[in-house]
């Protein structure tokens, strides 16, 4: 029944703009599954650090996170095989993540700009302009994003002002896809 089907598909004339049509659908069906491949990716990724902060946390809710300050421990960000890659910092002004050392990455490495700065961040911080806009808070409190380095490398991302507790962990899951990524990326 196969057969038959090849046979006549393949029996079928195309005129050269058609088959180029059906090239280009092709290409395009390719950029599709490798896009949503890599949101698959990060989608399994934020899963494993829910995870891992659950875990970490007894199970206490991310809203309450910002009042465990005083007791709670860095979290470490790890990378798919469990190699800790990074530790996050949580306090109520700041989310501090600190590269482990031998972690040697540049902040130009992608997907670091283009994902979590402009993606992630860059959308927080539009809402936040927004909401500033609109009077419902102060420009002071819109989300910031500073980049430390020794030397060429990444030391530190510090996230200021993320205001919303459910944020927590939406930063440090894609910044620990990124960093990830990164890696692969600087061939490490």
């Amino acid at each position: 029944m196969y057969f038959i089907a090849i046979k006549l598909v393949a029996s079928m004339k195309f005129s050269d703009d058609q088959v180029r049509k059906m090239a280009a659908l092709r290409d395009e069906l390719y950029t599709q599954i490798r896009k949503y491949s890599e949101k698959i990716e990060m989608l399994e990724e934020n899963v494993k650090t829910l995870d891992m902060i659950l875990k970490e946390s007894s199970f206490t809710r991310a809203s309450s996170l910002t009042e465990q300050i005083p007791t709670q421990k860095p979290i470490p960000i790890t990378d798919v095989g469990g190699k800790v890659m990074a530790k996050a910092y949580v306090t109520p002004e700041q989310i501090s993540i600190v590269l482990e050392q031998g972690v040697e990455i540049d902040d130009d490495t992608p997907p670091f700009r283009s994902f979590f700065l402009d993606r992630i961040i860059g959308e927080m911080k539009k809402k936040d302009s927004t909401e500033a806009d609109a009077g419902k808070i102060q420009k002071e409190s819109i989300i910031d994003c500073a980049v430390t380095k020794n030397g060429t490398h990444m030391q530190e991302i510090i996230i200021r002002n993320y205001r919303q507790n459910q944020r927590v962990n939406e930063i440090i899951s894609t910044v620990g896809w990124s960093l990830t990524r990164m890696l692969e990326n600087a061939g490490k």
